[in-house]
């Protein structure tokens, strides 16, 4: 690890710690590799040679190596392992669309409570998909070296998975059924502890795996998991507290912490997510309301770190100037050449 890597990892970790809130964390990330649309397609559904995959995460690492060299942000490279969402609903039945563009999508397995209560979780080493996860990373940290820090696959949370699982326009009229409704959380609790085997096998046998799986940054390995929590947009407040919040608490207390995407409109869930113990993170993506709700719930020195990506200069200095103080944020940008992450970069070097 180079000098300038270390020193960004001694500042994101004493930024996600809630140790500094000096200043914005500014990361610029290359051109992401098309995540779908490479050749061979997502490689958790091929039966191809996994070695196949492994100079797409090779170059996209050493292209991360060379913009940090170039721009000196607060970047810290990492061998990116993403797939598609389907990868936890596939390893439980659910078949598989491959669109034009290769962005793969699991179809519905059930679409009544009966079928939904006869799947069995499974074993994950049983999972063709997951198991090319394990692959794909030893070859790439074959290629790298041991200390090389990695990126993580999908993580969706249990109750996501169980909605591509079962037909959503079913389950959620099954959720609102004092009936039904103990099939969903019957289901969603399968696919909450098949991520948590999971989990705690990838951490394993992957120690220096960052835990953010979106946005394209890095955090510290040692801090627990950062689950997409999508699907609780629809749901009321008491529904989210009843099914999806006690998933959401358990996983943070099995690893010490939990981060969170969440591109749903779901401020009415923000007061919720307080109740998540050491809600570390927060990749809050624009919805109808914008990004500034997050600053009337999560706010200060005990709110999570913002984690921000698709997010413009105008957007970013306004959270900055309306924060509490305490509020501690990570901006991301994605996807420019390094002209404009320059640029991007030094605007708000001077102006936050």
């Amino acid at each position: 690890m180079n000098a300038n890597t270390q020193k960004n990892c001694d500042f994101l970790r004493a930024l996600y710690n809630g140790k500094t809130c000096e200043r914005p964390a500014l990361i610029a990330r290359p051109d992401p590799i098309p995540d779908f649309a490479w050749e061979d397609g997502d490689y958790t559904l091929s039966s191809r040679p996994i070695e196949r995959w492994v100079p797409w995460v090779v170059d996209h690492y050493r292209n991360q190596v060379r913009w940090q060299e170039k721009l000196g942000d607060d970047a810290v490279p990492f061998a990116r392992l993403m797939t598609g969402t389907h990868i936890y609903a596939a390893a439980f039945g659910c078949p598989v669309h491959k669109f034009s563009d290769n962005n793969p999508c699991a179809l519905p397995l059930v679409s009544s409570a009966k079928e939904a209560d006869k799947i069995r979780e499974p074993d994950i080493w049983s999972s063709p998909g997951l198991m090319r996860v394990f692959e794909l990373a030893q070859l790439v940290q074959r290629e790298l070296g041991p200390d090389v820090f990695l990126g993580p696959c999908d993580m969706q949370s249990g109750f996501d998975s169980a909605c591509l699982v079962w037909d959503k326009s079913d389950l959620y009229c099954a959720i609102v059924d004092p009936e039904e409704r103990e099939a969903v959380k019957r289901l969603a609790g399968k696919c909450a502890g098949f991520l948590k085997k999971f989990l705690i096998e990838l951490r394993k046998e992957f120690p220096n795996m960052s835990p953010c799986h979106c946005p394209d940054a890095w955090a510290p390995p040692e801090m627990g998991p950062w689950l997409s929590n999508d699907e609780c947009g629809v749901v009321s407040t008491p529904l989210f507290e009843e099914i999806i919040l006690p998933e959401l608490i358990d996983l943070s207390e099995t690893f010490g912490g939990l981060g969170m995407h969440c591109c749903a409109e779901a401020e009415h869930q923000f007061e919720s997510f307080k109740k998540i113990p050491n809600f570390y993170a927060f990749n809050r993506v624009n919805s109808g309301k914008g990004f500034t709700p997050v600053l009337d719930h999560l706010a200060g020195p005990e709110g999570p770190v913002h984690t921000l990506a698709w997010i413009s200069e105008r957007e970013a200095l306004e959270l900055s100037a309306k924060a509490p103080a305490g509020t501690r944020f990570v901006f991301v940008w994605t996807g420019a050449d390094l002209d404009a992450a320059k640029s991007w970069q030094e605007n708000l070097r001077r102006m936050l």
